[in-house]
This record gives C-alpha cells, structure tokens and sequence, in this order.
C-alpha cells in the first residue's frame, strides 16, 4: 500500500536509503557544455549509458530557485486544495497513480504541456493567491531548459556528424512540439523497515526525444546499466542529468540507448524534482536517420509517428519494454 503524506518539504535532514539492490557510483559521466571535448564526451555517454550529468549548461540558477520555491509552496498545500488542479487529464495534478494502468508510487506530482500559451489556464485557483508568478517561473525556468537541450542535441549532431546540425534540436523547437514539463515531490519514508521496497517512481524508460532532470539535493535517483546493475545517483541540486529517451533511440538506429531508471524512496528527507520532457510533434514520423546507416546498415525499427508511438506507450505498463513492438525481425 502507498500511502501520502504531506509534510513541510525543507525541515527534513538528509539520510541515505539502505536499499541492498544498488551500488553507489561514483563514475556518472560529466560533461561541462563550456568545453570543445563536450560533444566527443556526449557521444560516448550516451552509447555507454543514455545518461549523463551536464554542468555550465546555461541555466539562470535564479531560474532554479524560483520554480522549485513555487513547487514546494503547491506541495505544502493541503490535499485538498492540491486535489482541486487535478486529476491529469493528461495535466494536471496526481498523486500515486503513475499513469492509467495501475502503476503506483511514492509520489505527486503536476504535469504540464511545454506550451507557454496553455499553461496554467485550469489551474489558476489551485496554485495559490498569485498564480501569474508561478507561471512566470515555469515560463522562465521551461525556456531556458528547452534553449540547453536544444543545444545538447545539437553537439550530438556535430558529435555524430551529421550534417543538419539541428536536425533533433528542430524537433523541440518545432510549434507543434509535444514536449511536457513534470514537478514531482517524493514525501520520505520514515518507516525503515518498508523503505527497501518502496518505490517512488517504477523502472521505466522516458519515450520522448531527450529530458533534462534536475531536483533537489536529495538521493533516490537510479539507472540500470548495460549488466543490468542498478546503481545511485549522487544528488546535485545545481547541475542537470540528461537521459535519452526511445525516441532517440530509434533516430539513432539503436546507437544510443533510452536509460532505464527508477526513483527510491528516501527515508527522511522531501525529494523534489524537475523534468523537460522534449517531444517531437505527433506528425512528426520517427524512423532512423539515413545519414546514420552508412549505406549497408539495416534498420533496426520500423517508421512510426510520435503519436502512434506515444499512443501505445501510454497504454502499456510502465515497466513495459515500449520498443518491443516496434523492433523490425531481421533475418538471420
């Protein structure tokens, strides 16, 4: 049973999980956007994990702090205020259902579309006395995470050689975009004795092009690497973690890997994170990049529109390997 709780999110001092499933890694990759290596360092991240930690990315500090204030404001509120922007439909408010197919965890959390001119509109009530400063956080912390990704995605092109420099970044930047934004706040867990098997937010991949996460200086972050290890990631409230999403993947003809990861519970301290989901348009046709097959390569997928594809990933679980049905069988 998942049960919410709803505590002062900064009076809490950090303790570490005792989780026995994973082990503290030190070696995340680390990319610093200032340097001319960053591109080379990138590729092989994200070949190597689909995940790594990005620092000088650009992002107004000012911009952090502000966002994350508003959040932990929302998330203090009680229950039955929050419930009042709620429930996700898709956006929106929720709290420990984690999409329509009965996956549960430790968590709540607000959905919203990255689209500027749209949000904010249901929840002007819920999100307090000033809602249009929250919505001046969001609109300034989204933009300028959306200006970092995009500038991310652009050093893979260069790293991959491809000549159409903004051939992913465009994608993001496209209108029609379907990129999403998420706050989730993890209450802790004080019951040690239940901590080990409790979940904050199931093993999944993300199934869009690429998301940037960034939460407060508390643990409970894991990735799963290639032997199938799950391992910790050291918190840092200042910096960002970039996955690779399905979406990528498949652009990339399976050369970088989507991250499987997961969220543990932490057993005292409140975990607040924040995550740029950057989406293509739901025309927008996914299939890999001729300029990344050389000519012999075979693809490894079938072509498919975003909204098929996010279409049939919101209707599996989340655990659910979401490429499986989009696997071509090569002949042996």
């Amino acid at each position: 049973m998942v049960a919410l709780y709803n505590p002062a999110i900064e009076q809490f001092p950090f303790t570490k999980t005792s989780c026995n499933t994973s082990t503290l890694f030190p070696a995340i990759p680390l990319i610093d956007l200032s340097k001319p290596d960053a591109k080379t360092l990138m590729i092989k991240a994200c070949e190597d994990f689909g995940f790594f930690k990005v620092i000088n990315h650009g992002v107004p500090l000012e911009f952090i702090s502000r966002l994350e204030a508003e959040a932990v404001k929302f998330f203090s509120l009680p229950l039955s205020e929050k419930e009042q922007a709620g429930p996700p439909c898709p956006f929106g408010y929720g709290n420990k259902s984690i999409g329509p197919n009965g996956d549960l965890g430790r968590v709540e959390y607000l959905l919203f579309t990255a689209n500027q001119d749209s949000n904010l509109q249901r929840f002007v009530y819920p999100l307090g006395k000033n809602p249009e400063k929250f919505r001046a956080a969001l609109n300034d912390y989204v933009s300028a995470v959306k200006k970092m990704a995009c500038e991310i995605l652009e050093l893979m092109a260069d790293g991959l050689k491809i000549q159409q420099r903004d051939v992913f970044s465009k994608l993001l930047m496209d209108e029609q975009s379907d990129s999403v934004f998420r706050l989730n706040h993890y209450p802790p867990c004080p019951d040690i004795q239940a901590l080990n098997n409790t979940i904050g937010f199931g093993e999944h991949t993300d199934p869009q092009i690429i998301s940037a996460l960034r939460s407060n200086n508390t643990s409970g972050l894991q990735i799963s690497l290639r032997d199938g290890r799950w391992i910790s990631v050291p918190p840092d409230q200042n910096s960002f973690f970039i996955n690779v999403g399905d979406s990528l993947q498949v652009l990339t003809n399976g050369r970088f890997k989507s991250v499987w990861h997961r969220v543990l519970a932490n057993s005292l301290k409140s975990r607040v994170s924040m995550i740029y989901f950057g989406g293509p348009p739901l025309r927008e046709k996914i299939a890999p990049l001729p300029s990344l097959m050389e000519g012999h390569e075979q693809s490894l997928y079938k072509e498919f529109t975003w909204f098929e594809y996010k279409k049939s990933a919101y209707s599996s679980r989340l655990a659910d390997n979401r490429l499986i049905h989009f696997e071509k069988i090569v002949a042996s």
